[in-house]
């Protein structure tokens, strides 16, 4: 990092991603399904119910989706999960990296910043969706799934990201020096909760008042200035 550029933000040690949009471009998948499951009742999936949904647990999501659909009675929560999975088995091994992802994960890794992965995704899930990235989810320190048994509470709670930020096992990690990665609006509010600095990079879809609380909004990944958290510098082939 140049002497004249100092970092705009709290200087980084520790840097913690959420998977599903962020890393892996796997929300569309949640998407067509939703869809085809809704408009077997004649109604349609819009981006304002999705928003509520991202990030979340998957009983906690389903809950909303039932509700917010009007199909309470109709549907239960478990049956929708049920049919959702069926849908998603075959689709979630074909995820691809979401722009940007690969190189900052490759980049941080071979300057031995510390990172893990925090996701609302079960581990049969984070499984699945990770079939053909085996090699580049092996550079991070560990991976925090959604139905471990220390995160009681799924986002927006900070449970999960104080899980991840504790398995680092390093005595001198501060949570303000733990930057956080996502694409959700619960998961914004659960790294601030967590009392840890975060990058948005939301689905252009997204409502832009959703986007608030984030410390920096970008449009991808590829727009992620490492010197701005006091990270080493991407060097230019």
């Amino acid at each position: 990092m140049g002497d004249s550029e100092p970092p705009k933000y709290k200087p980084i040690t520790h840097v913690l991603f959420d998977m599903d949009g962020l890393l892996l471009d796997t929300e569309k998948f949640y998407t067509v399904v939703q869809e085809n499951i809704l408009a077997g009742y004649g109604k349609h999936f819009d981006w304002s119910l999705k928003s509520k949904l991202i990030g979340r647990k998957a009983l906690e999501a389903a809950q909303i989706f039932v509700k917010e659909t009007g199909l309470e009675g109709v549907l239960t929560p478990e049956e929708f999960i049920r049919r959702r999975e069926e849908m998603l088995h075959s689709l979630f091994p074909e995820s691809g990296f979401m722009p940007g992802a690969e190189r900052l994960v490759r980049h941080l890794h071979a300057h031995g910043v510390p990172m893990a992965v925090a996701t609302s995704s079960h581990r049969r899930h984070y499984e699945l969706k990770t079939t053909k990235h085996k090699e580049l989810f092996s550079l991070m320190h560990h991976i925090v799934v959604g139905d471990d048994p220390e995160v009681k509470q799924g986002k927006p709670s900070p449970d999960i990201f104080v899980v991840a930020a504790k398995r680092f096992e390093d005595p001198s990690l501060q949570v303000e020096n733990v930057l956080v990665l996502e694409d959700a609006p619960s998961g914004v509010a659960a790294a601030r909760n967590a009392g840890m600095s975060v990058v948005m990079v939301p689905d252009p879809n997204l409502d832009s008042s959703l986007c608030q609380g984030a410390d920096q909004v970008l449009g991808s990944l590829i727009d992620f200035v490492p010197r701005d958290w006091g990270l080493p510098e991407y060097v230019e082939q």
